[in-house]
């Protein structure tokens, strides 16, 4: 076992899981395959990240994870009100659907449907954990 500790560039294999503040599992590797990943490249959050940096291989750990540090405050700004002609009128729009959306440079981008009525559809553009206090368990396995 390497005593390679986790820093920025690493590649780390790790199991996780990510709980809301009722205690509620919203993401986990417990009971599969382990997540591997590299310290730095955007893919997970820094306010997860930081937590990692320093640990080695066979190290667990607990952590409160702030909305700030995580997927952020829910942005008003990010809820759209849409003409439901703009939907086909054959698509099953329910609360809760993601639907997937072009940005302005052609980048999918999904919005999750919060409301219908026969003339207007809102969506909301923001991360489904924005604005949640979440608990953030890992172990790591390995550090390379």
């Amino acid at each position: 076992m390497s005593n390679r500790l986790v820093s920025k560039g690493a590649r780390v294999t790790l199991h996780f899981s990510l709980s809301m503040a009722d205690g509620n599992v919203v993401d986990s590797t417990r009971g599969g395959q382990p997540a591997t990943l590299e310290i730095g490249d955007g893919n997970l959050p820094e306010g997860f990240e930081r937590h990692l940096i320093g640990l080695s291989a066979g190290e667990q750990g607990e952590w409160q994870v702030p909305p700030e540090r995580a997927f952020g405050q829910v942005n008003p700004n990010n809820v759209q009100y849409f003409a439901r002609s703009h939907f086909p009128a054959d698509m099953d729009l329910q609360p809760g659907l993601v639907v997937s959306f072009a940005d302005a440079s052609k980048t999918e981008l999904p919005g999750v449907i919060k409301e219908i009525s026969a003339e207007e559809v809102v969506v909301d553009f923001n991360h489904p954990l924005a604005g949640e206090m979440l608990t953030f368990a890992v172990e790591i396995i390995t550090v390379e």
